[in-house]
């Protein structure tokens, strides 16, 4: 009786060509060579060795169809694989969403930082507008009047300037004009309207409030350079 370990070594041969992957059919040639070689009839085995290379071919043609089943398995594992990539890109998505969260919420901070700011400043310029008015016997509101009242103008006008509702500036205008600080005067382009014009006390009046307000006022801290920057700042946001 022959040993079977040459078989055997075939096998292993044949294992480590496929790299391991033995088919179904591969597995039955497997089966009817080591029982041909274990019986030692070398014309079976021989017989035994054709069949099992006649099964073979089919079963190799299988074993490239299963290689090639593997290789689709491996390129399903591989796609697998890039679907963990697109995994780790949803991760990069949600830290770029975390991210943009993060920016969105020092970008509210930051805000709300500059609104805190502005209104500290429009009270320390309300208190310092009230303070000036009263040395000349004014109201804030009043003295806000006076300040706006550059030229000739309409209530709608001014009351835009004083940011308020035309019927306000109408009862702060109504006392100017009691003390005869402003008149009223026919529109020269509209007959239906009035201009709000100073009367010589009131423009007097006028300069003197100016010179107060300038004085230490809360602006007077920034530079002429730094001011006009703040003015272009201030009126890309107000509209």
């Amino acid at each position: 009786m022959k040993s079977p370990h040459p078989a055997t070594s075939a096998d292993d041969a044949t294992l480590a060509t496929s790299g391991g992957n033995v088919t179904s059919h591969d597995a039955a040639s497997l089966a009817i060579t080591s029982a041909d070689v274990t019986g030692g009839d070398a014309a079976n085995r021989d017989a035994a060795s054709r069949d099992a290379t006649g099964g073979d071919a089919p079963g190799l043609a299988n074993g490239a169809d299963a290689t090639g089943g593997d290789a689709a398995s491996l390129g399903a594992t591989s796609g697998d694989a890039s679907g963990g990539g697109a995994t780790s890109g949803d991760a990069a998505g949600v830290g770029a969403t975390s991210g943009g969260a993060v920016g969105s919420a020092e970008r509210a901070i930051a805000e709300r930082n500059l609104c805190g700011l502005v209104g500290a400043l429009a009270k320390q310029i309300e208190g310092h507008i009230r303070e000036r008015a009263g040395a000349l016997d004014l109201t804030a509101a009043q003295a806000v009047a006076l300040r706006e009242l550059t030229g000739p103008m309409t209530m709608r006008d001014l009351a835009e300037r004083m940011s308020c509702e035309p019927s306000n500036a109408t009862f702060v205008v109504d006392r100017l004009e009691e003390q005869g600080i402003v008149e009223r005067r026919p529109h020269p382009g509209d007959r239906r309207a009035k201009q709000l014009v100073l009367t010589p006390e009131g423009a007097a009046l006028r300069e003197r409030l100016i010179d107060l307000l300038t004085e230490a006022s809360p602006l007077a801290r920034l530079t002429s350079e730094e001011q006009a920057a703040l003015n272009d700042l201030l009126a890309r946001v107000v509209r």
